[in-house]
Order: C-alpha cells, then sequence, then structure tokens
C-alpha cells in the first residue's frame, strides 16, 4: 500500500478535480493525464477506479469515444509533472509499465468519481410502454414512418490485448536486430536519465549493459540488463516526452553572436541589455536564463567575475573558479540554483547564466550539459547601444538585474604579500559575513575593540599589487595627511582620496591611541589607510567616537597611530613593513598606490 505522505507527493502539482469539473469540456485538452488502463464494461472500470484511488487517489475515470472506459491519474498542469508521476508510480510498482501520458482529448462523459448525489436518469420508456394520448388517425405508411427504428450504430472493434513481455531469449534477439542509430537513441535517452555516463558510440558494452540494468531496477522491472521491444519502446517514449516537455530548441542570436540550445517551453526571449540577452520564466516555470556578450580584455572578465557575485540571481554558496581566460560561478541556497559560464577569446567575452528553482534541479542537471555542448559563437558583441556595460558603478540594478546590497561597507587595506587586511572593528561588528571587494569571503583573525582594529584573512589566498608600508618615525603636529578610503561605498570600484592634516597627537582626553584629524569623510572611510607625505602609513581611519551627549563639529576626526598599529599587528605574528623611502613621493604615485593596497570591506546578515 502507499504511504500517505507518498500518495500526497504524487500529485503535488496537480490540478485539483473539483476546479475543473465545472469547465471539463474546455479545460479538458489543457490538461494532462496518467492513464493507467481502459475496460470496456463500466462496473470492472469503476471497481478498478476504487481500487486504484483508495491506493495511490487523484483516481478519475472518463468513456472512450471506443465505448471502453479509461482510468486515470490527474489532471497536471504540464507533461513535465505528468511525465514525473508516472515514472514514480511505474517504479512503485503500483501501476502497469505500459501506462502512458494522455492530454485528455478522447474523454468524454467522467463517470468517476461518481457524485453520490446525482440521480440516475430513468431509462426511456419504449413505446410499446407508452401510453398514446387521443390523436387524429393516421394512415399505415405515416405510421411506419413514426416507429421506424433507427440506423443501429456501428459496433466498434476491442481494442487489442498488449502482447506478452518477451522471454530474455526473445529481447537478445530483437536486440540485435537493431541498428547504430537505435543503439545510439538507446545511450542518449539512457544518459538523459543519469544512467549511461560513457560516451555516445553505437555500441552496446559493458557500460550499456550496467545502464540497462541500472534503468530497469529504477523501473521497477526484473534486472536483466537486456531491454526488451517494449521497455526499449517505453524508455525511448519517456525521453522524448521529456524532451518535449522542456521544448530543447536551438536558439540563434545574431546581435549577442551566439547559438546554444535552451528549454524553450520553460523560456521565454525577454530583451537585450548589454552584456545581457535576458530570458524571463515561462508559465511559473521558475527557470529563467541570460546570455553574455561584450567586448574586453581580461581585466573586464574578472570584474564581471566580481559584480556577478553581487548579483541577486548567483546565490552566495557555490564553486567559484577563476582561471586566466575564463571562469565559472555556480550558487545554491534553499530557493535558488544558478550557474554562469563566460570566457574571453579574441576580445570577446561569451557565456550563459541558467536559473531555476529547487525543484527542477534534476531536469536542469540533464539541461545544461546540452547547453553547454551546443554552446557556440561567431560574429560581433552586442552594441553598448543595447544597454550599460557590465564595469558600471554599482546601484540596485546591474543592466535589468537585481544587485545584492551589504548591510554597510567600510574600508581597509592589505598588510602583506598574503592578502591579510586590516580594517576597523566597527566595520566587521555584528557581522554574519564579511567580503572584499564583494567577491571575496574573509574571515576575522584578530580583534582588538578598545584600539578600533582587526585582522581579516581572505578565505581565497590573494596577491594584492600593493600592501602597506608603516611609518616608523614619530609623528609631527601640522603634518599633511591623505586618507584613501570608500568614501561612497559600492558606489565607486576605486577609492576617494580626502586630504587634511594632523592636529594633534592624541585625542580630546589626552590618550595617545588616537591622533586628532582635520579632514572632511564620510562613514565609508573609516577603516581606510592614512597616508603621510612619502606614502607610509600614519594610521588607520577610526573617526568620531560614538558619544549621544555631544557633537562634534564634522571636520574632527581621529585615527589609530602607526606605532598602536605596529603592536597590534606584531601581538598576532605579523611584521608590519617599514617604508622604503623617506622622501615625499607625488600626488600620481599615492593616487595608484592608494587605490592598489584599499579595499573595499563589506558586512553582510
Amino acid at each position: 500500500m502507499v504511504s500517505g505522505l507518498r500518495k500526497c507527493a504524487y500529485f503535488a502539482a496537480t490540478v485539483s478535480a473539483t476546479a475543473i469539473l465545472g469547465s471539463w469540456g474546455a479545460a479538458a485538452q489543457e490538461q494532462r493525464w496518467v492513464q493507467i488502463e481502459a475496460h470496456r464494461d463500466l462496473g470492472d472500470a469503476l471497481d478498478a477506479a476504487r481500487a486504484y484511488d483508495a491506493r495511490i487517489g487523484n483516481i478519475s475515470g472518463f468513456q472512450l469515444p471506443s465505448e471502453w472506459y479509461a482510468i486515470s491519474v490527474g489532471p497536471f498542469e504540464s507533461d513535465i509533472d505528468a511525465f514525473a508521476v508516472r515514472r514514480q508510480l511505474r517504479a512503485d510498482r503500483v501501476i502497469p509499465i505500459d501506462a502512458f501520458v494522455s492530454n485528455g482529448a478522447n474523454y468524454l462523459e467522467q463517470v468517476f468519481p461518481q457524485d453520490p448525489d446525482a440521480q440516475r436518469m430513468p431509462p426511456a420508456p419504449s413505446i410499446s410502454d407508452t401510453t398514446e394520448p387521443d390523436m387524429p388517425e393516421q394512415d399505415s405508411t405515416e405510421m411506419a414512418e413514426v416507429i421506424s427504428e433507427p440506423d443501429p450504430l456501428p459496433v466498434p472493434e476491442p481494442e487489442p490485448e498488449p502482447e506478452p513481455e518477451e522471454t530474455l531469449r526473445e529481447a537478445q534477439a530483437s536486440e540485435r536486430l537493431l541498428d547504430r542509430d537505435d543503439r545510439v537513441a538507446l545511450q542518449t535517452a539512457l544518459q538523459w536519465f543519469g544512467h549511461y555516463t560513457l560516451g555516445i558510440d553505437g555500441a552496446i558494452g559493458p557500460g550499456t549493459r550496467r545502464a540497462m540494468t541500472a534503468w530497469q531496477t529504477a523501473e521497477g522491472l526484473d534486472p536483466t540488463g537486456v531491454l526488451t521491444t517494449r521497455q526499449r519502446a517505453q524508455l525511448i517514449q519517456d525521453w522524448q516526452g521529456e524532451l518535449a516537455a522542456l521544448g530543447m530548441e536551438t536558439f540563434r542570436d545574431e546581435d549577442a553572436g551566439i547559438s546554444i540550445d535552451l528549454p524553450m517551453a520553460m523560456l521565454r526571449f525577454d530583451r537585450h541589455e548589454t552584456p545581457f540577452v535576458h530570458f524571463a520564466e515561462r508559465d511559473d516555470s521558475g527557470v529563467r536564463a541570460l546570455l553574455i556578450s561584450q567586448s574586453g580584455n581580461n581585466a573586464t572578465l574578472f570584474g564581471l567575475y566580481e559584480i556577478m557575485q553581487t548579483l541577486d540571481i548567483v546565490p552566495l554558496q557555490g564553486e567559484r573558479e577563476r582561471r586566466q581566460n575564463s571562469f565559472l560561478l555556480t550558487g545554491q541556497s534553499d530557493t535558488l540554483r544558478s550557474h554562469t559560464m563566460a570566457q574571453l577569446r579574441n576580445g570577446q567575452i561569451k557565456g550563459y547564466t541558467l536559473i531555476w528553482t529547487p525543484e527542477r534541479d534534476a531536469q536542469m542537471a540533464r539541461v545544461l550539459p546540452m547547453m553547454e555542448s551546443s554552446f557556440d559563437t561567431f560574429g560581433g558583441t552586442l552594441p553598448d547601444s543595447a544597454g550599460p556595460a557590465s564595469l558600471v558603478p554599482r546601484g540596485d540594478l546591474l543592466s535589468g538585474l537585481s544587485v545584492r546590497r551589504p548591510e554597510f561597507s567600510r574600508s581597509g587595506f592589505y598588510i602583506d604579500a598574503n592578502g591579510t587586511v586590516l580594517t576597523s572593528a566597527a566595520a566587521v561588528a555584528g557581522c554574519g559575513r564579511v567580503t572584499l571587494d564583494e567577491a571575496y569571503d574573509a574571515r576575522v583573525v584578530a580583534r582588538d575593540d578598545t584600539l578600533g582594529l582587526a585582522i581579516l584573512q581572505p578565505e581565497t589566498p590573494l596577491v594584492p599589487l600593493a600592501f602597506a608600508q608603516f611609518q616608523q618615525d614619530s609623528l609631527q603636529r601640522g603634518s599633511d595627511i591623505t586618507i584613501s578610503g570608500f568614501s561612497f561605498g559600492d558606489m565607486l570600484t576605486r577609492p576617494v582620496l580626502s586630504f587634511g592634516r594632523i592636529e594633534d597627537l592624541s585625542d580630546l582626553n589626552g590618550a595617545n591611541d588616537r591622533i586628532r584629524l582635520t579632514a572632511s569623510v564620510q562613514d565609508g572611510d573609516q577603516g581606510g589607510p592614512v597616508f603621510g607625505a612619502n606614502g607610509a602609513v600614519v594610521g588607520l581611519l577610526f573617526g568620531q567616537p560614538q558619544d549621544d551627549t555631544r557633537q562634534l563639529p564634522p571636520e574632527v576626526s581621529f585615527a589609530v597611530p602607526s606605532d598602536a598599529i605596529r603592536a597590534f599587528l606584531q601581538s598576532n605574528g605579523i611584521t608590519a613593513a617599514p617604508p622604503r623611502d623617506t622622501a615625499p613621493v607625488s600626488a600620481e604615485h599615492l593616487t595608484r598606490v592608494s587605490g592598489d593596497l584599499t579595499v573595499l570591506v563589506s558586512c553582510w546578515n
């Protein structure tokens, strides 16, 4: 007996029967059914319907044009749902193997379930039982016309009984008659259902035998490793049915210069918006797609790699792989999955993204290899006029896609060649996740809330273009300073330089673990480096202390001095690099160095 839980799971995708009874004639051909069997006798059909309904539920019975009666499960909203339920029911051995998916076009009167309140129509009275009213006399010819019998309806031919299943010897004999195309189709169908993992070569060897055995086992059949004629037909029908349900079609976009097979039964073309070709979901399928097409170089490719990870369509968890001329991004969450591939060839970046909801996992596992094997490029790329390029200031939308936003962002800077980052303790306070440049996860390895400092270690090894050199000499009041930070959070891809001077070597209370600055800064600058004239770091921007009882002038700010930073780093096993030169550096040099070592630190919850 099928359990109640399994019984409910079979029909999660069905439409309520009561919702369609009132409009059966219009809705029947829009639904799909799994027809289990048919009976010539109505009584036999009703007995079978009651038995199946008690076992698996959601059973309906219909009269057929042949005057037989069909017993069916459903209705379902799509071929995909109907084929999935049929496969599960057959695997559980609760319906015959020759059950098939029907669109219900030949279903006439519904005979099951029967309405207990419905009254049967009384039989039509015969002429001999009818009391004739008084009426004018008619001659015999007229009477003959009145009582003449109608022409009898043709007696339908009975539907043939199914052929008995082949023996193993008969199955082997019929298999030897298959040509190469037949064998290729079998291997392809077995591969589609995940049983065959080797190359398609049209040869039935040990790998194909194992795949046949696995398919028979999954279908609840005797695992002989040799498919009978009926089983081969069923396998091919299932494969072609699912393929048709997905609607795999070659989509060729002349503007993007991409040709690829896509599940167009689940997708519809939406628009071009550089660097993407957007495909929206069709009929609430939960499946979307993008084609990627833009001109560029390695920097453009790597920028796209970073920005794609900020999009809502790329969940945080998943494989990330960036190579010299390509990248792969996968994402998975409780509600969403995505797979992105992009490659750089001859100054063109092209690729694709597939997005789906978790209930489509099994189908998309079959779709993705088809997309990958069919992906081809030609011609040019999407013109810039089709929308903004990918390397643009980041807002709430990027080329029509929602961007995932951090709770807040601050600044930090690299302190060694391994990508270790120093930032303010406030920048990571209460954060469930911390990222560097919104692309690399980092963990807090040391923190001092009194000093207001924190050390971050990237989860992925990084090789920064530059890292900080710390001032060794005493600081001087009145010295000019330059502050590097992401004043506007992630709105800009490079840090902003702010200029000021050192007003005092202590805070307003005389404590020497702070230096007081005069500079116009923003919250996003906090945690960024404070440079002296020679390009060495003289401090880390702390900002203004939190004090609800007074408000300091906006140009007053504070920093943690370099000597306190060096001691903190040393206590955590990190040696602060000294400056290579004491001579002043040019503004251009400082702009370049600050951009190379300053990093955006983002807090996510």
